[in-house]
């Protein structure tokens, strides 16, 4: 029931946010980056990710804990709810404050701090989304959430649809874009607020000291692991800018941007897993059933498109880059090798959800310490010389590693039986995608028809090798 469930909810997420998240990611911000430069999106790009590096404190790991509790403890909603949404925007002035005093002391300029300030607004209302968000995922309340996880991307394509048909005497550009999302957020979170405040029998302001130290200690491992996995995975395009001379990091870094577009594409299908898993494994674990099953499920459904899309990526790196970006091609190099982060990230997303879920944050955190070092490390050595290029494989290196140590620690900590059947098939897989990408290139001139046919056939030798299984599919999705 719980595998059956977890598709139907997951099939119909997906639905919802491939039909909106994509249009925005592949079509509106490359628009944005054309019009405005390599520069100027870099500069952008490069604020964002800064934004990212201390939303640590906008949380500090209330989402995670909060999600797994109310899954675990559904009578509790009333309770923390109200507390916690004054804890949430006393927290939010803590995070201003300390994002833009680091901004200040890495030297950012005046106009960075403009930009970098407004962006903090926005991951505030990001931040209050997710936390929202986290309440409906416990409650089980998945098709409510699907709409809200779409909700801001549908309206800021209706704003930046609006400014480019001219019917507003407003430019656009950077500053308008940023302002659009402030806006696009800033409804979402007030809507998702009402979805949840719907759930509640009781809800007003107020602060508890008692409680609020309470909730922070309890989050404390959450908030560390979220930290750290942040700075691993959003220090390479800060990096970039501060470590090449201007303009030079700010054009790599826009460059970087136009590859990591795809990639966080991609990320959003891996990151949509791992909301619907959380609260199913810890409700499983709090019910002391096996995760076994709906873990390998979880995998095999995440892990054959990943590995499609990386290995495709790889081969059509020009002719996808070109098709996005108006033609440019200068981020094919550092794309090719930038996607292969989804195969490892979606491994991530599946056994570590699994191990937040069981409450193995010690582990996770040192993991994650690792994943920085590596990352930091190695960023330092390739960027000089490598510029953007060297910082994609940076990912690279950091992402697989920190997957296979979350999935050996998976192992470990429940007991996993190595199945080596689906290590064959896997094998199997990963080297038929292979061949049929290089073969797709003699089918005709023309490469979507190539891609097409590649795409498919790949998708037949999943269930060839038993990768996917129609009698699974079939049997999951029928209902009784």
């Amino acid at each position: 029931m719980q595998q059956r469930s977890f598709v139907k909810n997951l099939f119909f997420l997906l639905f919802l946010n491939l039909l909106i998240k994509p249009f925005w990611i592949l079509v509106i911000e490359p628009y944005i980056q054309f019009k405005v430069g390599n520069q100027y999106y870099g500069e952008y790009f490069t604020l964002f990710n800064f934004s990212f590096l201390f939303a640590i404190f906008l949380d500090f790991g209330l989402v995670n804990f909060n999600n797994r509790n109310i899954a675990q403890n559904t009578h509790l909603l009333s309770k923390h709810f109200s507390n916690l949404i004054t804890l949430k925007l006393s927290m939010a002035a803590l995070y201003i404050a300390i994002t833009m005093t680091a901004g200040w002391l890495v030297g950012f300029n005046v106009r960075y701090l403009k930009l970098l300030f407004i962006l903090t607004i926005n991951q505030f209302f990001i931040s209050m989304v997710l936390y929202l968000r986290s309440n409906l995922l416990g409650l089980h309340l998945f098709k409510i959430d699907s709409f809200i996880s779409v909700l801001d991307r549908l309206l800021m394509i209706g704003i930046i649809g609006v400014l480019f048909l001219g019917l507003l005497p407003i430019e656009l550009n950077i500053m308008s874009f940023v302002y659009a999302q402030v806006i696009a957020y800033a409804i979402t979170s007030v809507i998702a607020f009402f979805a949840v405040l719907k759930q509640t029998e009781d809800f007003r302001f107020s602060w508890n000291w008692k409680f609020n130290v309470l909730i922070l200690k309890k989050s404390t491992p959450y908030a560390i692991l979220i930290l750290l996995m942040v700075f691993y995975n959003r220090l390479d395009a800060v990096m970039l800018e501060r470590l090449l001379p201007y303009p030079e990091g700010a054009i790599q870094s826009g460059i970087y941007a136009k590859a990591f577009r795809f990639l966080d594409a991609a990320n959003m299908i891996a990151y949509l897993f791992s909301v619907q898993l959380l609260p199913i494994f810890a409700r499983l674990i709090e019910e002391k059933k096996s995760v076994e099953e709906i873990t390998k499920l979880a995998f095999t459904l995440l892990i054959v498109p990943a590995i499609i899309t990386s290995i495709s990526c790889f081969f059509y790196s020009k002719e996808l880059v070109s098709l996005i970006n108006k033609g440019t091609t200068d981020a094919a190099e550092v794309f090719s090798i930038l996607m292969f982060c989804f195969t490892a990230i979606s491994t991530t997303y599946i056994f570590g959800t699994l191990l937040t879920a069981n409450g193995n944050l010690k582990q996770l955190n040192t993991m994650a310490i690792s994943g920085i070092l590596i990352n930091v490390l190695l960023n330092l050595i390739l960027i000089p010389k490598f510029k953007a290029y060297g910082s994609a494989w940076a990912s690279v290196i950091t992402q697989f590693f920190t997957a296979l140590v979350q999935v050996w620690m998976a192992k470990s900590i429940f007991q996993f039986k190595i199945n080596w059947k689906l290590i064959r098939s896997l094998i199997y897989f990963v080297l038929g995608v292979i061949v049929i990408n290089y073969l797709s290139f003699f089918i005709s001139n023309k490469w979507i028809l190539n891609f097409s046919i590649m795409a498919m056939f790949s998708i037949l030798w999943a269930f060839i090798t038993q990768m996917l299984s129609f009698h699974s599919a079939l049997k999951l999705l029928k209902i009784k």
